[in-house]
């Protein structure tokens, strides 16, 4: 074999390596809220989020890859396809590698983040700091403070309305499953919209925001009555805490939405570098976007499931027990300002993420309950390693591009 294809090997070993990492991470932002209300248990978590994860990969992921992600690196330091393809291996391996190390830690990070700091830190060494477009990573930045806060008071917002209508009143379940439709068809909407806007798959389909809204009103009025209509024969008023009952079913729907979305938009966090070699090897050189085949969707997807079962239960806990008690009402809450806060950020162009989201979230069901609800020393730690995020990998990055440089 020639040395370009022992390169293509090595790229295939990272490339895994980081999808598994995304997946022992990531997998909390869908399925850690919905463990930690106790709507479903670790191990139907892992099963359910493996399975998603591919399914959104393969069918709903992009098969169009940026060379660089988020644009943050100018595309001239790909002109060297000897740099490019060093630069691609030494960004994958930083950032799984500083994935790795928050999931070991039990703390969530930002993959994207991850993989957008190892690419800054390979620019920056092979074609200076002009090639670093510093107004896109100010709006990262940025991002750690946005996501968090709009997700956070959705959160806070929505449990308080759910105590007001439902849970302060003097039949609840009556209440619970009277209103059912709203919180069914809200969350719905959120997930059309978000489906639509959101993924790869929904961007290709190209509908328009008028048409979209209609047709994610549409759903949402329907599945919000079916819904109901299936609550009432499946939940009954006797069941123990009934009105915690009819949350945990809707909550379940709204973590596998979470979960199929994060397999088509995290994909590309593993994959795209590794396409970037791929073609490299295959073709000489590649232009501002490569095709993904779908058999590296595949081989990505599979990633992130083996990561999800291997280690997945380590950041579901940290999210879904360590900063505030949940409960099935608290974790639809969480899930619909995650939801919510990633799809209004979208649209407006901010670049937000969805772990920043999911621990915002948390932290406003919290602090719904007061101040003294909320393990603040986890929280504070867990915005440390946000920080630390971009700066870290891109260091790494640095070291891991010149000691190849050395060997290949």
């Amino acid at each position: 074999m020639t040395p370009e294809y022992y390169v293509l090997i090595i790229g295939y070993i990272f490339g895994f390596y980081m999808a598994w990492n995304i997946g022992a991470n990531d997998v909390a932002n869908s399925m850690a809220s919905a463990v930690g209300a106790k709507a479903i248990t670790i191990r139907q978590a892992i099963f359910i989020a493996g399975i998603l994860n591919v399914v959104g990969a393969v069918f709903v992921g992009s098969h169009v890859t940026n060379t660089i992600r988020k644009g943050i690196v100018s595309t001239q330091v790909l002109a060297d396809p000897h740099l490019a393809l060093i630069g691609a291996l030494s960004a994958l391996l930083a950032a799984a590698l500083w994935v790795s190390f928050a999931t070991w830690k039990s703390l969530p990070v930002s993959t994207t983040h991850s993989i957008v700091g190892a690419m800054i830190g390979f620019g920056i060494v092979a074609g200076g700091f002009s090639v670093i477009q510093w107004g896109k990573l100010a709006a990262v930045v940025a991002s750690w403070i946005i996501s968090p806060v709009f997700s956070m008071f959705i959160a806070y917002v929505m449990f308080k309305i759910i105590v007001k209508m439902i849970t302060s009143r003097s039949n609840p379940f009556f209440r619970a499953l009277k209103l059912s439709p709203i919180f069914i068809g809200l969350a719905v909407f959120i997930v059309v919209l978000s489906f639509l806007f959101k993924t790869p798959l929904g961007k290709k389909l190209s509908i328009e925001t008028p048409a979209a809204l209609l047709y994610a009103c549409m759903i949402a009025i329907f599945i919000g009555y079916a819904g109901k209509s299936l609550l009432g024969r499946f939940v009954h008023s006797d069941t123990e805490n009934g009105t915690e009952e009819i949350f945990r079913r809707i909550q379940i729907g709204t973590s596998c939405y979470v979960a199929l979305a994060q397999g088509a938009n995290d994909v590309a966090n593993a994959i795209g570098p590794l396409a970037v070699i791929y073609f490299l090897v295959k073709t000489g050189g590649v232009g501002a976007k490569v095709p993904v085949p779908i058999f590296l969707l595949l081989f990505g997807g599979v990633g992130i499931s083996c990561g999800i079962a291997m280690a997945g239960h380590r950041v579901m806990h940290t999210i879904g027990t360590r900063i505030t008690t949940l409960t099935n009402t608290r974790g639809f809450c969480v899930d619909f300002a995650a939801a919510s806060t990633v799809l209004a950020a979208s649209k407006l162009g901010l670049p937000v993420s969805t772990t920043h989201a999911a621990v915002g979230g948390v932290l406003g069901v919290g602090l719904a309950g007061g101040i003294e609800a909320v393990n603040f020393a986890v929280v504070f730690q867990i915005m440390i390693y946000w920080v630390l995020t971009v700066p870290a990998a891109a260091v790494t990055s640095m070291i891991i591009f010149k000691i190849l440089q050395l060997i290949v």
